[in-house]
């Protein structure tokens, strides 16, 4: 054989070798929702909401019930959360990513720094090993979507944009003028279609073209909603009349340590209803949270069929969570800036070959280990600043997930969980809170007085978790009676 044939012929050996490796590596399609608190799903068993398609999910795959978020260094803490995701890195790591991607060369003018340039991020992972990378919504990243995705369609801020209308209210007995239904106010308006469906039409469009391709897609599909302006069309707020929204057990007028805990009325979240809180204002924020909730599960509705129509469902594996939750009238709280289970925890929902359908598993985990476990899947090897851990094990009944769970905001609040139980710390209280979450779901009963040993147990573990995390807040000078 001659040099030209025997270099045609392995070029040929190599090229179908190539492509053969990309079809047998399965998609990712990552489904990613703003501000959705964990109890926000039917399929949990909370009836006051409608979400069929996301039920789907729940019945079709596995669910990790304990899922949270570790925390953040901004009161915008899905811009933490994001950071964590798309980097691998902890917290306060991540923090410090943040902050190198952020920087700027003056040689260089806006030339992005050197960590972002060296494809460290999960996109750029995903991308090098072969996968056709997409991206369309909100993205609250300091470095460039259009820059380390392969493909973008509507890159969106942190937030639709809120109106002077939507703040403090609303006010029983006095006519609102804010509506979630009326284009006028713009927010997920803007455009003239709502962001929600915008969303499910890039991300459909998508999945046509993919569906001739044969390399692997990295599908990362992220909603605003249902992070407020809650805007939904009429028909879904109708949905919900007010006699069918529960007040949660634990509502309160007024959070008693709100202030210490950088939760004052002048954060913006807080803002969005008025003080002191009253029943009638948490009904209202909640009917328009359940409303814009369950548009968009339609909306992912459309997104699964159009995947199943594309016969590529068989080799996908399907991520639904959200960057944080959101308290809506809990503790006297409407933001997300608290370590309460309702701002930590997330709905984690995985679909896909060998994961068992209607499973679920209750090991503690991190949203953000979404970002490892596709690694795994897609055969990409772990950079060693990616911390978080891959959740395909836990799944499969192997050893996984984490002994404790770290939880911070600000330098005002930390937490750690283990076994069903929460030490949380106000270091500018100072106060030291106990729960059993268990027995206390809802966590209204401090245990800390009456079991103060399992509290500097717990405190131990939080010590521990301050190293890997990069957490420099002295706490042992704040709570020496926990040494």
């Amino acid at each position: 054989m001659s040099f030209i044939l025997r270099t045609l012929f392995f070029c040929v050996v190599v090229l179908v070798s190539s492509r053969s490796g990309a079809a047998d590596r399965p998609n990712i399609l990552f489904l990613f929702a703003d501000d959705q608190c964990f109890e926000t799903i039917r399929a949990f068993g909370h009836t006051d909401i409608d979400t069929p398609n996301l039920d789907r999910l729940v019945e079709g795959g596995t669910t990790f019930t304990q899922a949270y978020n570790m925390g953040s260094w901004s009161g915008a803490v899905c811009v933490a959360s994001r950071h964590m995701l798309n980097t691998g890195a902890f917290v306060w790591n991540a923090e410090k990513i943040s902050k190198q991607i952020n920087a700027k060369k003056p040689a260089e003018g806006n030339s992005w720094p050197d960590f972002q340039k060296s494809g460290l991020m999960w996109s750029q992972l995903m991308g090098a090993s072969g996968y056709d990378t997409y991206f369309t919504g909100k993205w609250h990243v300091k470095a460039k979507p259009e820059v380390i995705f392969k493909t973008t369609a509507h890159v969106r801020g942190g937030m639709p944009k809120q109106t002077p209308e939507g703040y403090n209210r609303p006010m029983q007995g006095v006519p609102d003028k804010w509506s979630p239904s009326d284009p006028k106010f713009g927010g997920f308006w803007e455009g003239g279609k709502h962001w929600s469906e915008v969303v499910a039409d890039d991300a459909i469009g998508f999945l046509g073209t993919a569906k001739a391709d044969e390399d692997p897609f990295f599908m990362y599909i992220a909603f605003n909603a249902p992070h407020d302006p809650r805007q939904a069309p009429q028909s879904y707020v109708d949905k919900y009349p007010l006699d069918r929204i529960l007040v949660p057990e634990n509502f309160l007028p007024e959070y008693p340590y709100k202030d210490q805990i950088d939760n004052r009325p002048s954060l913006r979240d807080e803002k969005l209803a008025l003080y002191p809180r009253t029943e009638y204002a948490v009904k209202v924020h909640r009917q328009e949270y359940f409303a814009i909730i369950t548009h968009m599960d339609e909306q992912i509705g459309r997104i699964l069929d159009e995947l199943e129509s594309s016969g590529k469902k068989d080799e996908t594996y399907i991520f639904f969570s959200a960057d944080h939750g959101l308290a809506v009238g809990h503790h006297g709280l409407i933001g997300k800036q608290n370590l309460f289970e309702h701002s930590m925890r997330v709905p984690l929902m995985v679909v896909g070959p060998g994961v068992e359908p209607g499973a679920k598993v209750e090991d503690p985990v991190y949203l953000q280990d979404i970002m490892a476990t596709s690694l795994e899947i897609a055969g990409v090897e772990k950079p060693k600043h990616v911390q978080f851990q891959s959740l395909k094990p836990v799944w499969e009944g192997k050893k996984g997930g984490y002994d404790s769970i770290y939880g911070a905001y600000l330098k005002s609040q930390r937490c750690v969980i283990r076994d069903g139980h929460k030490l949380m710390l106000y270091p500018n209280v100072p106060k030291v809170l106990l729960f059993d979450l268990k027995e206390d779901p809802n966590e209204m009963v401090d245990l800390y007085e009456s079991k103060k040993d399992l509290a500097k147990s717990l405190f131990k573990d939080f010590l521990k978790l301050q190293k890997e995390t990069g957490d420099e807040l002295d706490v042992k000078k704040t709570f020496p009676e926990l040494l």
